[in-house]
């Protein structure tokens, strides 16, 4: 990748190709339960490299308003928020949730000037606990995609929101590159750990999967494949869809669902929303049998989060940070416990994203054959933002939310099939297969 395809692909500012791509978009902004009730606190949020403040209204709807106040520049997060409107404290200016100034107090009452002051604001719609803007040109606005998890009925979602300081796309990289989970989550794991015939008996015994990558309407899917019993080939099956989703392929596949979001606060930081929906018949990370004897070398799940703060990066920071390594300990990483030494699995999956700086230079990269999806994603970004700035094409998925109806996972299928015909059915969201908790390990 040369260093002006980095930068364009990477940054996301206003005016910039990337970030134009991204407006085309809905984007999540926030969690529903950070505007708990109408007329509550507002709260600072940077969205694709602009300050903006969100607030609940009298009437329980949400606004996402400029930072500064079209009169003097003043913060609106300063603002009183109530009588369906956010007030200025400098001067008393009050601006609804669509950005229209509906009061003007220190002005004479005579004066109409109120009604040609408007704040920039952007529409915002709640589904699933998730508060999502639209910050594109247009006037009609286009659908929200059609992802499952995003649409469960209330309780059976659950939304692990988490700040990242790294570009986006690093974040992305990430959770695409599939060979990286035998070595950073599972490195000191081996065969004889875990129980045979088990999706990560078959990760650890063989550590370098092969892979079949495909174009997509939405982005680009991809199959990791590796032996499993005789006869048999173990699949782990992925999404990224456009522009920023990711489907990992940890569960079972025609019964997990799972989106993840990494959505770009501004070049440098990234909140991600892991989107996942609530099953007590699948295990915290389903496909994968309790390490026999040994539990210290599984991964724990969670990690401790900070108190958010009002700061514009201060919403859902993880205690295990670069503050303190990540939790890295030498010991752990020495005697075999932890391939990596860090304990927690998302820590090290940020230790990795966030190690390589705020935004990776990659023109220093040497890829390989296991970076295929990576490379092919890249291709499908670059393209898009090139074709709708250079052309005014519409980039995947904008005016077609059915084509977010996918699910990913991981099956065992027999040596030689058709890997994307034997699992069309099971990749369709909105579906029910309960023959694959029986046929799955």
């Amino acid at each position: 990748m040369t260093r002006e395809e980095n930068d364009l692909v990477t940054r996301v500012g206003p005016g910039t190709p990337m970030g134009t791509l991204m407006r085309q978009y809905w984007v999540p902004a926030l969690l529903s339960s950070e505007l708990p009730k109408p007329d509550c606190d507002p709260v600072r949020v940077m969205l694709l490299g602009e300050k903006l403040i969100a607030f609940r209204d009298s009437l329980g709807r949400v606004g996402l308003i400029q930072n500064h106040c079209p009169h003097r520049g003043a913060s609106l997060f300063f603002g009183r928020n109530g009588d369906c409107g956010i007030r200025c404290v400098y001067h008393g200016w009050q601006f609804d949730i669509h950005g229209n100034c509906i009061d003007m107090p220190n002005e004479p009452n005579e004066s109409d000037f109120k009604r040609k002051v408007k704040a920039l604001a952007y529409p915002c719609v709640e589904r699933g606990g998730l508060v999502w803007a639209y910050l594109g040109p247009r006037a009609e606005l286009p659908p929200l995609p059609d992802i499952e998890v995003n649409q469960l009925p209330e309780g059976e979602c659950a939304i692990v929101p988490t700040m990242l300081e790294c570009n986006w796309l690093q974040a992305v990289e990430g959770e695409i590159d599939t060979s990286h989970s035998g070595f950073l989550h599972f490195g000191s794991i081996q065969p004889d750990d875990v129980a045979e015939g088990t999706f990560l008996h078959y990760t650890v015994k063989d550590r370098a999967p092969r892979y079949s990558v495909v174009d997509t309407d939405y982005g680009v899917m991809y199959g990791a494949y590796r032996p499993a019993r005789p006869g048999y080939t173990y699949w782990r099956i992925a999404q990224f869809m456009f522009p920023f989703f990711t489907q990992t392929p940890e569960g079972i596949l025609g019964h997990h669902v799972i989106t993840n979001a990494w959505v770009p606060m501004d070049d440098y930081h990234t909140m991600a929303f892991i989107m996942i929906r609530k099953d007590p018949r699948e295990q915290a990370w389903p496909g994968r049998h309790p390490i026999q004897g040994n539990a210290d070398k599984y991964p724990t799940v969670q990690t401790p989060v900070l108190p958010n703060t009002s700061e514009w990066f201060g919403r859902f920071v993880s205690a295990v940070n670069a503050t303190n390594d990540y939790g890295l300990d030498r010991a752990r990483q020495r005697n075999g416990t932890d391939y990596s030494g860090i304990p927690y699995l998302p820590a090290q999956d940020r230790a990795m994203q966030e190690s390589m700086g705020s935004i990776y230079d990659r023109t220093q990269e040497h890829l390989a054959v296991s970076d295929v999806m990576v490379i092919r994603v890249r291709r499908r970004l670059l393209a898009a933002a090139r074709a709708l700035a250079e052309r005014q094409v519409v980039p995947p998925g904008v005016d077609c939310p059915a084509v977010y109806r996918n699910r990913s996972g991981s099956i065992i299928l027999p040596e030689g099939a058709d890997w994307i015909q034997a699992t069309k059915e099971l990749r369709q969201a909105f579906t029910d297969h309960p023959e694959v908790l029986l046929q799955q390990p």
